[in-house]
């Protein structure tokens, strides 16, 4: 069955029903939800913007993604492959590591190329959209999970390899005490099938600035 695109800034069409439905069944989320009001998870309409940020992002804080980001939009500012094959190695200017500068070089060269089916991407299940996209260098499973967050907003993503959802499962649910993958999966159990909607307000409970890739 295809999936319904939605305008990149309107709320998720289970947004509403996913909050009433956390709420209810866990007790930290009941009280972390309404303090952030109407605010929402907001995509990005254009697949190669949501990796190459992603891509930029991995590893490192949002605040510094975020200071990267802006330098990279300096040098490309439309953000499309042709923009970033033509500014090529000068892209590590930007702030990012030669490694990393390669692999959204690369991202933009399987774009050109049209390598990827990217028209099919809303129709196709999350793992087998995230066994297409981890075929690109650079790009592994947690840039593809930011990948169906942000761009695709499935609504049941768990991203265990992400630091800011561990550290607000940590925060929030085992006064600050380090957890492993398992821990955070066994209190996602509770979330299904919502876990983009609690991964995104825990997200916030660390940061106001909206997470955005």
């Amino acid at each position: 069955m295809a999936k319904i695109i939605q305008p990149e800034n309107s709320l998720p069409e289970y947004w509403e029903d996913a909050k009433a439905e956390l709420m209810k069944r866990d007790r930290i989320l009941r009280k972390l939800i309404p303090q952030f009001g109407d605010l929402h998870l907001i995509g990005r309409g254009d697949p190669f913007t949501t990796l190459a940020r992603s891509v930029v992002g991995q590893q490192i804080s949002v605040k510094a993604a975020q200071s990267v980001w802006e330098r990279f939009l300096e040098m490309c500012p439309k953000c499309t492959p042709l923009q970033v094959i033509k500014a090529g190695e000068e892209l590590a200017s930007c702030g990012m590591s030669k490694r990393k500068a390669e692999y959204i070089l690369d991202l933009a060269e399987h774009f050109k190329a049209k390598r990827l089916h990217v028209e099919q991407w809303s129709e196709m299940d999350d793992e087998d959209v995230i066994a297409e996209l981890v075929q690109i260098r650079g790009i592994g499973r947690w840039t593809a999970e930011m990948f169906l967050i942000f761009n695709l907003r499935r609504p049941n993503i768990l991203p265990l390899d992400d630091l800011g959802l561990l550290k607000g499962i940590s925060v929030n649910y085992f006064s600050g005490e380090p957890v492993s993958r398992s821990d955070a999966r066994e209190v996602a159990a509770n979330w299904e099938p919502w876990r983009t909607v609690a991964t995104w307000y825990l997200w916030r409970s660390l940061d106001p600035v909206p997470v955005e890739y």
